[in-house]
């Protein structure tokens, strides 16, 4: 099932029944940094309506990703980000973790005279209750591989006591770092801000099942929409920006048509 609606997402959510969504994967705004074809309206009192509503149409156990980074003003980064996360949390969701996207090299603007260059962004990871779903990626070249492993337990005194060992395998859990470079898209019509369908993949991975519904409200490109529908989940996505949805369509349909074949 692939459901695309072209409008406001807090008036398209409306539309969406309570509990119905398993997982969603999103990148909203931050804060001004891009203009999206002069449509932009963001500020704290919409994206609070976005949270209050994506913990509304989130499933007991489901999960949202919120992809985002923080502008510098005047000297200060914002700081919106770690907002938005607290208030997830009054929203009743957990904060289950605060992942970081290493893109790998310095893709904003800023003033480097006076700073580190900036190569992340946060992917919070919101659930609602208890975990429902979790597939961890193993793909972590382990150094110890095939090496017997002594298991040890650290004490409250700061002492440690042996536990059972174990053989290494070759490959280990992936930590909460991910190292993914941007996407790249020029020219116009496109998307400006789009992130890789990796990290899309691989958070759909991740935090659903097939036959699991994926939402995006900020759908852009429909790159959530794309990974979905190649990893066989249902998808719902929203979009403002007239021409942005007409991507996302395509993009997202010519996907189903090519499962269907």
């Amino acid at each position: 099932m692939i459901n695309l609606l072209h409008g406001d997402c807090l008036e398209q959510m409306q539309t969406l029944d309570d509990n119905s969504v398993d997982l969603t994967v999103t990148s909203p705004p931050y804060d001004n940094l891009r203009t999206y074809e002069g449509t932009l309206q963001w500020n704290e009192g919409i994206w609070k309506q976005v949270l209050e509503g994506l913990y509304r149409v989130t499933k007991d156990g489901g999960v949202v990703v919120w992809i985002v980074g923080d502008a510098t003003i005047k000297g200060s980064e914002t700081g919106t980000s770690f907002k938005q996360a607290l208030y997830a949390m009054e929203c009743g969701f957990n904060l289950h973790d605060t992942m970081i996207w290493d893109k790998g090299g310095f893709s904003a603007v800023g003033a480097l005279k006076t700073r580190y260059a900036p190569v992340f962004e946060y992917m919070f990871v919101f659930a609602k209750g208890n975990l429902a779903t979790f597939n961890p990626i193993k793909d972590r070249k382990n150094k110890h591989a095939n090496k017997t492993i002594q298991k040890t337990k650290r004490l409250p005194d700061g002492t440690t006591k042996k536990g059972c060992s174990y053989v290494s395998s070759e490959y280990g859990q992936r930590f909460n770092i991910w190292s993914v470079y941007p996407q790249r898209q020029r020219g116009v019509g496109v998307h400006p801000a789009p992130f890789p369908e990796k990290i899309a993949n691989d958070h759909i991975i991740s935090w659903s099942n097939e036959g699991d519904t994926v939402f995006d409200p900020f759908m852009g490109s429909g790159t959530t929409g794309k990974m979905a529908k190649q990893l066989n989940r249902d998808f719902i996505g929203i979009e403002k920006v007239e021409d942005y949805y007409e991507i996302a369509k395509a993009r997202v349909g010519s996907c189903e048509a090519l499962l269907n074949l």
